[in-house]
């Protein structure tokens, strides 16, 4: 289910909202207005630690081999867990 970002055609109030349809609009939590129109917002991901290594050809987005730790035998992981080299 999508987190989508709102705004209040009545009070200007932007809001997100968890819908279940993505065509409905829900009503302004701050006003109670039914005049609400959908944002277009920037899609929002985080990799964090135990999440799957980059498919081949993909960008590390920005991360540099300097970040890595150390004890790591590849420059590609941080030495736990690896799906591309098996450390």
């Amino acid at each position: 289910m999508p987190i989508f970002e709102y705004k209040c055609d009545d009070c200007g109030h932007e809001f997100e909202e968890l819908v279940f349809d993505r065509d409905a609009c829900p009503p302004c939590p701050k006003c109670g207005s039914e005049k609400t129109g959908k944002l277009i917002s920037a899609c929002r991901c985080r990799v964090g630690a135990g999440g799957s290594a980059p498919s081949e050809g993909a960008s590390d987005s920005g991360a540099s081999s300097s970040s890595f730790s150390a004890s790591s035998p590849c420059s590609g992981c941080s030495g736990g867990n690896c799906s591309s080299c098996g450390h």
